[in-house]
């Protein structure tokens, strides 16, 4: 068993773009398999956070949480220099509403769930991340109202509900979270706890393929029916990436972050909600159909971007790969 993990570990990146590649051979092949595979999302999702959380020692969470420079340094970056950059690319599709809305859902939005995992692959301070989630989701439950007003007026405003915030909070954060706690205290008394503990650490790269499969075959088909309008979109995306990255590394430099708090600040900036605000976008009236594939093709785009960055990133900030220390200042 050992060997087979090793084996996937090494060549994660190539399994993860298979992954990718399959799921929308999947879904362009066999579009009425769609809403199944749209179903499977949170519960594939939910899996791949738990076998995360398990992996984590929950006593590091409390600790990280006080370690206010990376909390801080994640906020800034995504709630002062992300509404910047997001108004600024969205610009370039000012003349279609609903790109314009879609965009902005998404790119105002940071992710708090699969970054934690891409996070980890790429050698950063997952834990760090993992305490910060909650206020992520609370301050983008708190905020995203108030720069849609900003940018787009009262009427775009009004039409964000709460409710699939807190639904993805509870299913995807607070659930694994705590069955992983459950399974931490049962494995110092019970081998069966202790051996899904382990299963569950080698299974992270299968787990990972198959959140990324299930996620681009439940969405390609919907985006290849609107390619050319969407086709747009993808330079917008790709430009957001870039930029977030270079954002990240300066802003946990100037912050004086450690090798592993830095990469997390870069994930963090990059990587966006889409799977929690695609509700929303979904909500929005017909007029604004094309809201909800803005949504999707940034999911697309992302994944993608994301498995370059398990690699990319430990290239561009070289440092010790393991577990640092939560700092306390």
């Amino acid at each position: 068993m050992s060997t087979v993990v090793a084996w996937w570990e090494r060549r994660q990146v190539v399994l993860y773009l298979a992954a990718i590649l399959l799921g929308a051979a999947v879904g362009m092949g066999a579009p009425s398999v769609a809403p199944v595979l749209t179903l499977a999302v949170y519960p594939v999702l939910a899996l791949l956070l738990f076998a995360t959380f398990l992996a984590v020692p929950l006593i590091e969470v409390g600790r990280a949480f006080r370690d206010r420079r990376f909390v801080g340094t994640v906020l800034v970056v995504n709630f002062v220099v992300v509404p910047v950059v997001a108004w600024a690319l969205s610009r370039f599709v000012a003349d279609d509403r609903a790109l314009v809305i879609g965009v902005l859902l998404v790119l105002l939005t940071p992710c708090v769930d699969y970054v934690i995992v891409f996070t980890g692959l790429a050698g950063g301070a997952k834990t760090r991340l993992l305490a910060a989630a909650p206020l992520l989701m609370l301050a983008q439950v708190l905020l995203l109202p108030l720069y849609l007003l900003l940018f787009l007026g009262e009427e775009a405003a009004g039409l964000i509900e709460i409710g699939p915030f807190v639904e993805a909070l509870l299913l995807l954060i607070v659930a694994p979270l705590a069955g992983a706690a459950v399974v931490q205290a049962l494995a110092r008394r019970f081998p069966a706890a202790a051996l899904l503990v382990r299963v569950m650490a080698g299974a992270m790269v299968p787990l990972m393929m198959l959140t990324l499969a299930v996620v681009v075959g439940s969405q390609i088909a919907a985006v290849g029916a609107q390619a050319t309008a969407l086709l747009r979109l993808v330079p917008i995306y790709l430009a957001f990436l870039t930029i977030m990255a270079v954002v990240g590394l300066a802003a946990g430099r100037v912050a004086r972050l450690d090798v592993p708090a830095v990469r997390a600040v870069v994930f963090s900036g990059a990587t966006r909600n889409s799977l929690v605000v695609l509700p929303l976008a979904l909500a929005l009236p017909a007029t604004l159909g094309l809201a909800p594939l803005a949504v999707v093709t940034q999911t697309l785009v992302e994944l993608v971007g994301m498995v370059v960055f398990v690699r990319l990133v430990p290239w561009l900030t070289p440092g010790r790969k393991g577990r640092e220390p939560a700092r306390r200042d």
